[in-house]
């Protein structure tokens, strides 16, 4: 049995429900969840008011309550609990990560697992980086495919603060791989290191056998920035078969 607290959170919620938007919402997630059909400005307006009702869950409430949000069949329910993680994130502890792996394995898609790995643990590891070897050596390594994405993307936010030779580490390691998710992470995580040091990219990517899909993505920010395709690398690529 759910909290009072997830009762009148799930009732509120459900109030407001839209059938007319809830099923295209599902079909553009390839119909792996149910969904209210709350978007998201209307559904963050509706957290929004329920929290000044209700107020925020007592720190000592609130793991358990983001668990059983996350349980819920609706999408808007695991978008509601990580906006509740997203306002205590100051107030996280080390022991939040266990919280946040089992979020990023579970009811597992990209709409949750990279605001989970972009925002909510890379936050975690810039205040506690003695977690960093101890969890992401485990993901890069697993055979769960968000938990190897999480360990490429949780990064994306640290800018001059960022492990380069980590993050070019993960990616070799994945870089064979064919799984479309884990060629847009590879992509999309040095197109946002490209923008504090393109260089570094720039010889990444011409040294690093990428697959096309990385390749394009990597350097999208550098060809947008200077206006043209780059021009003499010699980068080797294979058939993108995704």
């Amino acid at each position: 049995m759910n909290s009072a607290y997830v009762n009148q959170l799930e009732e509120w919620l459900r109030s407001q429900a839209n059938e007319a938007n809830a099923g295209p919402m599902s079909t553009y997630m390839r119909n792996r969840f149910p969904f209210l059909g709350l978007k998201n400005p209307e559904r963050v307006i509706l957290t929004r008011s329920f929290l000044l009702e209700y107020g925020m869950p007592p720190d000592e409430e609130l793991e358990q309550i983001v668990r059983e949000l996350w349980l819920l069949p609706e999408r808007e329910f695991q978008y509601t609990a990580m906006h509740l993680l997203e306002k205590r994130m100051k107030q996280s502890e080390p022991e939040r990560i266990e919280l946040l792996q089992w979020m990023i394995t579970t009811k597992s898609w990209w709409d949750t697992v990279d605001l989970i790995a972009g925002k909510l643990v890379g936050g975690l590891f810039t205040r506690y980086p003695e977690l960093i070897p101890v969890y992401t050596d485990i993901w890069i390594a697993s055979e769960d495919l968000w938990l190897r994405r999480s360990a490429i993307l949780f990064q994306l936010g640290y800018k001059r603060d960022t492990d380069q030779q980590l993050l070019f580490d993960y990616i070799r390691r994945c870089a064979g791989e064919d799984d479309f998710f884990i060629r847009k992470a590879i992509g999309w995580a040095l197109r946002e290191y490209s923008k504090t040091d393109k260089e570094a990219v720039i010889a990444f990517v011409a040294e690093t056998k990428l697959s096309p899909l990385s390749v394009r993505e990597a350097l999208k920010w550098v060809q947008a920035k200077e206006g043209k395709a780059m021009k003499g690398l010699d980068i080797e690529t294979e058939t993108d078969s995704t």
